[in-house]
């Protein structure tokens, strides 16, 4: 999806003949050490979809699995390799950010690691919904591509959940947990309790004042 992040490194029996491939142009220079052998480079995939890639240039990413990723790259390095050479591809996807809000443990924003992290991840990350928010209402907020925003509500309790196109969340996703009706009248009497005490507080003063300044003047 645009604004995903992806660390990608090519491998084959001539290493020299992909080294170029495995040095990153752009304005993306964020590194990271991948374990295969050398280093992984970074690459945002821009609002379009694709991402700038050494020598092959712009590649269209969005809505591809990482397999499907790998796949891509690897057909587009063969006319660049010899007919015996079989390219491997390694795709990561990055950590990604979401927000969380309302009723839960611990709301802000949160990072996940995973390549892929859904709504009960989230939850979990969160500290778990608490006794006062609502589980079958759960306000997703999800920025599109344009920079558009729609609005979906999700409900835990409902097995199907895992079947919604949202149980998995993007990058930059927003979850909100209202609080449930017992929370709601909390507040509302705390509220009122808090106006009558503030009300009662400046009647005792203004009284109190008036009975000094009558004492005064006898």
């Amino acid at each position: 999806m645009p604004k995903d992040n992806l660390s990608i490194y090519i491998t084959a029996t001539d290493q020299d003949a992909v080294s170029i491939f495995n040095k990153h142009i752009g304005s993306n220079r964020n590194q990271n050490q991948g374990g295969i052998g050398g280093t992984m480079y970074s690459y945002a995939v821009d609002d379009d979809g694709t991402i700038n890639f050494p020598i092959l240039g712009r590649i269209k990413m969005e809505g591809l699995t990482r397999l499907q990723c790998e796949q891509l790259i690897a057909e587009k390095l063969r006319p660049y390799l010899a007919e015996t050479e079989n390219p491997i591809v390694t795709v990561r996807i990055n950590s990604f950010h979401f927000t969380i809000l309302g009723e839960v443990g611990s709301p802000g924003v949160k990072t996940s690691g995973r390549e892929k992290c859904s709504l009960l991840d989230a939850i979990a990350m969160s500290g778990d919904i608490n006794i006062l928010g609502k589980r079958d209402n759960i306000m997703l907020i999800r920025e599109a591509a344009d920079g558009g925003k729609s609005v979906h509500r999700l409900n835990i309790l409902d097995p199907n959940v895992m079947k919604s196109p949202y149980f998995y969340l993007q990058q930059n996703d927003v979850l909100y947990v209202e609080p449930n009706s017992i929370r709601k009248t909390n507040a509302s009497i705390g509220t009122s309790t808090h106006l009558w005490f503030s009300l009662a507080s400046v009647l005792v003063s203004s009284a109190t004042l008036v009975v000094n300044v009558v004492n005064k003047t006898k």
